[in-house]
């Protein structure tokens, strides 16, 4: 990070006038009395009635307050009077303790909890994921101090947010995706099957960004998507080839072993085409081309490993589903030829 700012370091000499409640009580002074002394002495009076002072043209309030030369002298605090029982004027190191400090030329509050907005810009080539993951390992946030907690904002916020939501619009797509293939195969079954490829692409995705070194944010995700799309249409390509093949008579085990040569070489052209289309911008050639590598690593490295593997693993979910299938026709046959067979024996 370069440019860091924070609102902590932006503090300033003050005094501290910290009221003695028992102090006070014996002397008949009142913890807004101090209060209102101190005020009056260092800032003036803020009340909205003050007296004004007339001109002609315009009205000018008068705040009284010390000379600026005795508001930052301990010794002339220390010796403001306040009012107390019977008449008596009381000077207020009587009633509180006062002494030189520092603090925050401001305080600002979130929730009612004061807060340090600590704020900073990336340096060029460094990511945003990569940027808070460092913050996170810095020695002053393991652990936090009790009653601390950090809480992101800008865009960290936005990739906290991003990271938070997409577990569920990847559960949402995932389901749209198998709704449409239901509609399109008009079965249940064979959609498991296409989608069974989808995982092979996670690990694969994930390992291509362990390789380029890249760490996983919002363009990796995108990869991550786009992957679903490419992972479905190969294993759509294989199972739609089976399917065909056995309603031509075919068996099972031969028709899935037929639809792997058949589609290979459309689906190593489809692999390779969009692999060498991703490759520029994984070596981040051209402008904005850093951004978007994570993108490039995450769709490379899912290609290649959903693309071996689908060609071995969807084969063999087919031929289990295909089991299924005619495992479940069997029973429900099997239950309506007892259902007729009680029927013609009444």
């Amino acid at each position: 990070l370069i440019e860091v700012e924070s609102s902590a370091s932006l503090v300033k000499p003050e005094i501290l006038v910290k009221p003695d409640p028992i102090r006070a009580a014996d002397q008949g002074v009142s913890v807004q009395q101090i209060a209102r002394t101190a005020s009056l002495a260092t800032i003036g009076d803020v009340d909205s009635n003050l007296a004004k002072f007339d001109l002609a043209d315009r009205q000018i309030p008068i705040h009284v307050m010390l000379a600026s030369q005795f508001r930052s002298d301990i010794e002339t605090i220390k010796n403001l009077q306040i009012p107390g029982k019977n008449n008596t004027l009381v000077p207020l190191r009587a009633v509180a303790d006062i002494a030189l400090g520092s603090g925050p030329s401001q305080i600002d509050r979130y929730d009612r909890a004061r807060q340090v907005s600590v704020e900073g810009n990336l340096l060029q080539g460094t990511t945003l994921g990569e940027a808070s993951a460092a913050v996170k390992k810095l020695p002053a946030m393991n652990p936090l101090p009790p009653g601390v907690e950090q809480e992101s904002s800008g865009d960290a916020k936005v990739m906290q947010d991003i990271f938070s939501g997409f577990a569920g619009a990847l559960g949402t797509a995932v389901l749209f995706i198998y709704g449409v293939l239901v509609l399109l195969f008009a079965n249940f079954l064979h959609p498991i099957t296409i989608m069974a490829a989808l995982p092979l692409s996670l690990g694969g995705a994930l390992l291509g960004l362990l390789v380029g070194q890249k760490s996983l944010g919002l363009y990796a995700l995108i990869g991550v998507v786009l992957l679903m799309g490419i992972v479905t249409k190969n294993s759509i390509l294989l199972v739609d080839y089976a399917i065909m093949n056995q309603k031509e008579g075919e068996p099972t085990y031969e028709a899935t072993l037929d639809s792997g040569i058949a589609r290979l070489r459309p689906i190593l052209m489809t692999t390779i085409a969009m692999i060498a289309g991703m490759v520029p911008i994984a070596l981040g050639i051209g402008a904005g081309s850093q951004v978007r590598s994570p993108m490039a690593m995450a769709v490379i490295g899912g290609l290649m490993t959903s693309t071996l593997l689908t060609l071995v693993v969807i084969p063999v979910v087919f031929t289990y589903m295909d089991g299924v299938q005619i495992w479940i026709f069997n029973l429900v046959r099997g239950k309506k030829r007892s259902n007729s067979s009680v029927v013609r024996s009444k």
